[in-house]
């Protein structure tokens, strides 16, 4: 059997999610309403298997308001990003690199990443060695 569905609400309590099939919804929506406003939510199934929530207006709200705040999060690394690109330095590298040739972009690029695959060996070789000594 599935683990029964939690949620924290806007009050930052952890709710228990109460099931209730589509039908009584239909004949019951005052009674599945009030639980809800009550400080719930309520799953609506279809043959046992959970296909909507409802939950209060003011869960909904602080549900909207943190998706908001992580979509202006992702907009202010996006600006900081693009910022750090248009730099002279990044936008001398941007440049070299649309104007090489394909197979420069190639073998720059194995250039760059040849001392980082190297320091990565040392760190396995070192943690093998003091693997070794353990045993």
């Amino acid at each position: 059997m599935s683990e029964p569905l939690r949620f924290r609400n806007a009050r930052g309590e952890w709710v228990a999610v109460e099931s209730v099939p589509a039908a009584r919804l239909k004949n019951e929506p005052a009674t599945v309403i009030d639980r809800v406003v009550a400080g719930g939510a309520v799953a609506i199934t279809r043959h046992d298997k959970p296909r909507a929530v409802l939950v209060s207006y003011e869960d909904f709200r602080e549900l909207a308001a943190a998706r908001e705040a992580s979509l202006g999060a992702l907009s202010q690394e996006f600006d900081r990003l693009l910022e750090g690109m248009q730099a002279p330095g990044s936008r001398k590298a941007t440049t070299a690199a649309f104007e090489s040739p394909g197979d420069g972009i190639g073998r720059n690029a194995v250039k760059a990443a040849r001392p980082r695959l190297q320091v990565a060996a040392k760190r396995v070789a070192r943690r093998a060695r003091k693997a070794g000594g353990r045993r």
